[in-house]
C-alpha cells in the first residue's frame, strides 16, 4: 500500500514519461509535489523501489523506468493528470499525516480498563503516513498509561526489533513535541512521513536510530524531524 505523497510521485513521474519520454528531474518532482527538500523525493523514490513501483536504470541519467501502477489506476486516469508545473497532489480525506490534528481523547470503560483511539499504522522500517485517522478504539490496562493524551499505532516492519517491538505489535503513545535522548519516539520526517525510532541528540543534529543492525541510523537537522509522541507502552497478541 502506497502513502499518498508515494501515490502522487508515482502517477507525476508516469505521467511526465507519457508526454516526454523521460523522468522528471528531482527540482521537477519537488515542485510538483511541494516538497521543501530534494531529500524527501530521495525517500519517496527508495520507498518506491523497495514496493517494486519502480526501478533505477544504470548509466543513465534521470534513470528511473515506472514497472507498474497502483491497482485502481488505469493508463487513462493516469494519461489524464497535467505533468507541468500545475500538477495537483492527490488528497483523500482523512489521509496522510495529520501532525497538529489531536485523536481523540481517552476514556474509563471501567476501574480496569481505558479506551484509547488506534490512529492508523506507524512504520519500523521504510517510512509511511501514520497518525491518519481514528480507525477504532483499544482498550488498555490504566496502569501503561502516563499523564496526558494517548493513542495507538499499529506497528508495520522490524527496524525496532532489538528494542522488543515487532511488526504486527501495537505501540501505546503518549502525546507529546519533545522527548529525551534514548527515547523511542513517533517522528515526523519532514511534515511528509512518520516513523517509529530511537532519539538520539547529536549536537544541532537529530538521529533517528533503529534498534536492528540492517538498518541504518538516519541523521537529520532539526527543522526536519517533528516530534509526535513518547512510546510508553506495548500490546502483542498470540
Amino acid at each position: 500500500m502506497l502513502t499518498e505523497k508515494q501515490k502522487d510521485l508515482l502517477l507525476f513521474i508516469h505521467a511526465r514519461m507519457q508526454e516526454r519520454g523521460v523522468p522528471p528531474s528531482f527540482d521537477e518532482m519537488k515542485d510538483a509535489l511541494d516538497l521543501r527538500s530534494k531529500s524527501g523525493i530521495h525517500r519517496l523514490i527508495t520507498a518506491l523501489v523497495e514496493r517494486g513501483f519502480i526501478r533505477r536504470l544504470p548509466h543513465r541519467a534521470r534513470a528511473i523506468e515506472v514497472i507498474k501502477l497502483p491497482e485502481n489506476q488505469g493508463n487513462g486516469s493516469v494519461a489524464s493528470i497535467a505533468p507541468q508545473r500545475g500538477f495537483q497532489p492527490s488528497v483523500i480525506e482523512g489521509s496522510g499525516p495529520k501532525p497538529n490534528v489531536a485523536p481523540p481523547p481517552s476514556h474509563v470503560i471501567d476501574a480496569r480498563t481505558v479506551s484509547i483511539p488506534v490512529m492508523g499504522r506507524i512504520a519500523a522500517g521504510t517510512p509511511i503516513s501514520a497518525i491518519q485517522n481514528h480507525t477504532h478504539d483499544i482498550a488498555v490496562p490504566p496502569d501503561i498509561l502516563t499523564n496526558g493524551e494517548h493513542f495507538a499505532l499499529e506497528v508495520k516492519g522490524d527496524s525496532m526489533i532489538e528494542a522488543g517491538i515487532h511488526d504486527g505489535d501495537t505501540v501505546i503513545v503518549r502525546r507529546c513535541n519533545t522527548a529525551e535522548n534514548g527515547d523511542i519516539i513517533v517522528a515526523l520526517v519532514e511534515g511528509e512521513e512518520a516513523t517509529l525510532k530511537r532519539l538520539r541528540k547529536k549536537g544541532s543534529t537529530i538521529a533517528l536510530e533503529a534498534a536492528n543492525p540492517e538498518f541504518k541510523t538516519r541523521i537529520f537537522g532539526p527543522d526536519q524531524i517533528d516530534i509526535q509522541g513518547r512510546l510508553v507502552g506495548l500490546l502483542r497478541r498470540y
